[in-house]
């Protein structure tokens, strides 16, 4: 499904098709190929979750996952074995979730409610003047909640307080996806618009800001170009996609931009330490080297396959597909190294990853985690 937008000054608008062909005109998915596997991993737990899964990725905190279904269920689970610690209830369903410093943990409901829980209790709950997609960050005893009008609230996790609102002008359309709200340090990075912008998270006050990404098109929908979450970081450097036009990395020590390729595609990227991977529109999936954004590979081995945000693992890319197939390529060639089932419905947000142990999600509300041979 297309992400749909928002108009900033008069709620939402209906989900726009960036393709002028029908559905029925879609290109097929390419059939998957037969290969010999070059490493193994195997299934080592699942969980369901009630009703379908709300199209997030889940957070790993030392070694336990938070999760939520649309229903507005909560969990927390031990990541290697997924024994559940706990459970709780929004209320309502959700729009965004999860966030979670390992004891507090936030979600935001279509009432566009956050809700705040400690060890599963209710701690506090506080209505946002508009719509929420993207997922809390809890850090520092703070919860940083962006809305979908590029704003950042932040609040105090333990007794909800406003501490301060920040927002920016932008453009007449903002994105019905989840965009970039990252810790760097003792700075809050947070994507408004093709911007990555640096806030002080004491105060909410700008501390430096660099274009990712230049809008390009002919009207406003095809000008929309912002980050999407999450982004991925390598010690200083942070890399992210702007939304049908660019990926980019920047030196978020400096503030600076490093590269940024034109390149179409909505989901998240990932990165080691020499390469940043992600799946453009069609998703032909690309390689591009840290260091300056030079291609290193590409492989169409799997177009038209609707392809989940990346996730780097050691040797490894993963990306999972709307058959709910689960993809390992080479991260040195992009050679097909191991392919796992799920339930056969599509692999939404990101896989995360906690030691050894890899999840994804579902659209229908499954868990499951793998994890080498």
């Amino acid at each position: 499904m297309m992400p749909s937008l928002f108009k900033a000054a008069a709620g939402m608008l209906s989900a726009v098709l960036l393709a002028a062909c029908s559905s029925t005109d879609k290109p097929k998915p390419t059939p998957l190929e037969t290969f010999a596997p070059t490493i193994a991993g195997r299934a080592v737990w699942n969980v369901r979750l009630p009703g379908s899964a709300v199209a997030m990725t889940p957070v790993v905190r030392n070694g336990v996952l938070f999760a939520a279904a649309g229903d507005g269920t909560v969990l927390a689970l031990q990541a290697d074995t997924g024994a559940e610690i706990w459970r709780a209830s929004a209320g309502s369903a959700l729009a965004a979730g999860v966030g979670s410093d390992g004891r507090f943990t936030s979600v935001v409901t279509r009432g566009n409610e956050v809700v705040t829980f400690d060890a599963g209790r209710e701690l506090w709950r506080k209505r946002l003047p508009s719509s929420v997609v993207t997922a809390p960050l809890v850090a520092g005893e703070r919860v940083f909640v962006m809305s979908v009008d590029r704003a950042v609230h932040a609040f105090d996790a333990i007794d909800g307080r406003r501490l301060w609102v920040q927002q920016r002008p932008g453009g007449a359309l903002t994105l019905a996806q989840s965009s970039v709200v990252v810790a760097f340090g003792n700075t809050l990075l947070v994507g408004q618009g093709p911007r990555l912008a640096a806030l002080d998270p004491l105060r909410g006050t700008v501390l430096w800001e660099v274009p990712l990404a230049a809008p390009r098109g002919t009207n406003e929908v095809e000008r929309l170009a912002d980050l999407v979450g999450p982004a991925v970081r390598i010690g200083d450097r942070v890399c992210a996609r702007a939304f049908q036009s660019a990926v980019a990395c920047a030196d978020a020590s400096k503030g600076t931009a490093l590269w940024s390729r034109n390149v179409g595609g909505v989901n998240a990227v990932a990165s080691d330490n020499e390469r940043v991977f992600g799946a453009d529109a069609s998703d032909r999936i690309s390689a591009w080297r840290t260091n300056n954004g030079d291609v290193s590979w590409t492989s169409e081995k799997l177009l038209y396959r609707g392809l989940s945000g990346a996730l780097s693992v050691g040797p490894s890319v993963v990306f999972g597909d709307r058959e709910g197939y689960l993809h390992f390529l080479s991260a040195a060639d992009g050679t097909p190294q191991l392919r796992l089932p799920t339930d056969g419905s599509a692999i939404v947000g990101t896989p995360v990853i906690s030691d050894t142990t890899m999840i994804a999600v579902t659209r229908n509300g499954g868990l499951f985690a793998f994890r080498p041979n």
